[in-house]
């Protein structure tokens, strides 16, 4: 096995857990060679709370107004969370992550599950914060029982995570059981050459005797990861326990953790699933309710989605029910893989692997939005973006959109290097991800992602920019997440108002809205951006994964509640608040939850204002978002659309053409968006432009001076721009 040369070594004494802290921050500056420890300030412990809200913290110290992602000072930094390495309740592995993004040149989080942050917590950091650039590739090296962080020289050629995992696994581990103490993360040839970039969190499979992955994949973070040069951060950790996070009573995690065990045991195969198939059971769902991204976003739904519905996967997955656990004790058991497929293109052509997934966003994005409605095409696809380390959504809309491009003559095999980009050309899709993990020929354009995209096909190829924005499925520069929003208002502002860009993990309305009816009014609606968006921020401040909470119910759940209060499933928040206190001996209230989150997200939204953005206009969504852009679109739903002009608007469809109505209903639409917006923003606590109000930010006790000083540059600028 090869041995990188040792650069820096860094002996610690490892902070006890206490309460489900260590208060203790582990600084490591790239260009400078310098590690270091540092203490959570108490106000930022007791305002921001941890996960998420340290990063952004951190981070806003770090940078300037105009640092760019690719400057030394951006910073790459790895949260925990109080609740995170819980073993008693599902979904408490979560590593949250912050940086500027590549793609939106503001403050990213990402999620993923795995064993990364509960490993680096108790090995004594609640932050990992990573600044400044290498000269050469390292690993960096945490090991939690002996107390010692090194910086090494990478050894080996080859960076994409399939092969240089195992082998940084063996490595590592003293003998074979010693492999399941070891949590890696990496990314790829794929991240270095885009800005698509992920970043893979291992977890090893016992029963498999493989390493897995998951993810942390929107906004660029792994292509930081290795711009900073980074192979690998290899954190080791053996010794995990119910008492691991020193809990202050312990009885309230064991009394939660009884409650949705046993109401995942019972429901879970009746509701949603998620133990036999995991979130890819949402594919028929959403094509039976116009949801599933077809074409580019133009359609909802497709008669081939069948052949990669939800029985497909049934039958491909090696797992049957349950599937796998990504942290210890989750009995949700989500993350499905399939087993000896193999691979018919790329470097690995020939070689059996396991892809993990697909999850639904994969299989929507290439399967529907790209129009491959082929089961191995998806798998091949999952399996070399995660290798690459780039993100299956960035790039399956990007390809997306490019494949409209190209049938609309705006591309031809000419402009795409002889590229046959036809929907449902899974060939040729294959052949776009290697060029873009290689950096190559078309592949360096479609690696940018759909915003730089549309700028150069105005610039190089004539193309009409308006219709390129109307098409183009981006906001903030982050491309779209797999859901088709037409039919919602509420996911459109779930899309357009996030902080970090159009990704469902923040507002994920569209089941209440569209399908279930739950939010009807303006108020409902805006109450619900409100509420859901900020308790999905709790669960990134404190560690844990989202699905526990509303992918299962209780049986109950809907006699006894309903509405938007039915949606919040009560009996899960107190389980929350039961957690909370527990670890933390902070007794806290369903309103807290709220309150935490909200001092978190609103200082998100001051770091865009800092970074630039962060306003009205920035919330702005591509027109295919709330409504049909083209004639064929209209088309494909005129029965849908002429009752609605003519009920909704009052606008007599007599003697009009498509066009007359689509530009009707667009201007109906586009109104409604913005209406929306005002209502949102009000109930949010922001002024008319989406800036937080000078009370919001003394209300939640974030008048840290840094940000007043933002707060009062933007209104000095404003003032003087009137």
């Amino acid at each position: 096995m090869l041995e990188g040369e040792t650069i820096i070594s860094f002996p610690y004494q490892p902070a006890k857990v206490n309460h489900g802290y260590t208060d203790k921050v582990l600084y490591l500056n790239l260009s400078d060679k310098v590690v270091k420890v540092k203490d959570v300030p108490p106000k930022v412990k007791e305002v921001l709370t941890g996960g998420r809200g340290y990063g952004l913290w951190y981070l806003w110290q770090a940078v300037k107004p105009e640092t760019r992602w690719n400057d030394p000072e951006n910073e790459l930094i790895f949260c925990t969370g109080p609740l995170s390495g819980i073993t008693q309740y599902s979904g408490c592995g979560k590593s949250h992550v912050v940086s500027i993004s590549p793609e939106t040149g503001s403050a990213n989080d990402n999620n993923a599950g795995g064993y990364f942050a509960p490993y680096l917590k108790f090995s004594g950091w609640d932050i990992l914060e990573i600044q400044g650039k290498s000269e050469e590739d390292v690993i960096i090296f945490i090991d939690g029982n002996k107390g010692e962080v090194k910086i090494e020289t990478f050894p080996y050629q080859d960076i994409n995570s399939y092969l240089l995992v195992e082998k940084l696994t063996e490595h590592f581990a003293e003998d074979e059981q010693d492999k399941a103490n070891i949590s890696i993360v990496s990314a790829g040839q794929g991240a270095q050459n885009s800005l698509l970039g992920i970043l893979n969190f291992s977890w090893y499979d016992r029963k498999r005797g493989k390493v897995r992955y998951k993810q942390a994949a929107r906004g660029g973070t792994g292509t930081i990861l290795r711009d900073k040069k980074i192979g690998a951060i290899v954190v080791k950790y053996k010794g995990i326990s119910s008492a691991s996070n020193n809990p202050a009573y312990p009885q309230l995690l064991k009394k939660a953790g009884e409650r949705i065990t046993k109401e995942i045991l019972a429901l879970d195969h009746i509701q949603n699933g998620m133990r036999e198939i995991g979130t890819i059971n949402l594919l028929d769902h959403m094509n039976t309710h116009h949801c599933l991204p077809v074409h580019n976003y133009q359609y909802g739904t497709h008669p081939e989605e069948v052949r990669i519905g939800n029985q497909v996967w049934k039958e491909r997955f090696a797992q049957k029910q349950p599937g796998d656990s990504c942290w210890i004790g989750c009995n949700l058991r989500c993350s499905h893989a399939v087993d000896g497929f193999k691979l018919k293109t790329g470097p690995l052509k020939g070689k059996e692997v396991i892809v993990d997934g697909p999850e639904y966003e994969t299989a929507a994005g290439f399967g529907g939005n790209c129009g491959c409605f082929d089961p191995d095409i998806i798998l091949e696809a999952n399996f070399y973006c995660d290798h690459y380390g780039i993100d299956t959504i960035g790039v399956s809309t990007t390809i997306a959109f490019l494949m409209e491009c190209y049938e609309r003559g705006i591309l031809n095999q000419e402009r795409t290097g002889g590229l046959d980009l036809r929907f449902g050309n899974g060939e040729a899709l294959l052949a776009l991800i290697h060029q873009i993990a290689q950096g190559e020929g078309f592949g360096k354009i479609a690696g940018q992602g759909v915003r730089r995209c549309k700028r150069y096909f105005a610039d190089h190829f004539n193309a009409n920019p308006t219709f390129l924005e109307d098409i183009g499925m981006e906001c903030k520069g982050m491309e779209f997440s797999e859901y088709v929003t037409k039919e919602s208002l509420a996911q459109q502002g779930g899309y357009g108002i996030a902080n970090k860009g159009p990704q469902h993990d923040e507002s994920w309305l569209i089941f209440m809205d569209q399908v279930n009816k739950q939010i009807p009014s303006f108020e409902d609606k805006a109450e619900a951006l409100y509420y859901f968006p900020l308790f999905r921020t709790w669960f990134s401040l404190v560690g844990l994964c989202k699905l526990p909470w509303n992918d299962i119910e209780p049986a109950e759940n809907k006699q006894k509640y309903s509405g938007i209060t039915a949606a919040k499933v009560p009996e899960h928040v107190e389980n929350y608040c039961w957690l909370f206190e527990g670890v933390t001996g902070q007794k806290i209230t369903s309103e807290d939850i709220i309150s935490q989150s909200e001092a978190v997200h609103n200082l998100q939204r001051l770091f865009n204002l800092k970074t630039r953005f962060g306003t009205r206009k920035h919330d702005a969504i591509p027109y295919r978002a709330m409504g049909p852009v083209t004639e064929q679109e209209y088309r494909s739903r005129a029965e849908l659309y002429d009752k609605q002009l003519q009920e909704e608007i009052k606008y007599s469809i007599t003697g009009k053409g498509i066009e007359e109505k689509i530009k009707a209903l667009r201007k109906f639409r586009e109104k409604q968006y913005e209406l929306l917006c005002d209502a949102v923003y009000q109930r949010r606590g922001w002024d008319e432009n989406g800036v937080p109000t000078l009370e919001t930010i003394k209300r939640l006790k974030i008048d840290f001076p840094e940000v007043l000083a933002v707060w009062q540059n933007y209104h000095n600028n404003n003032h003087n721009n009137k």
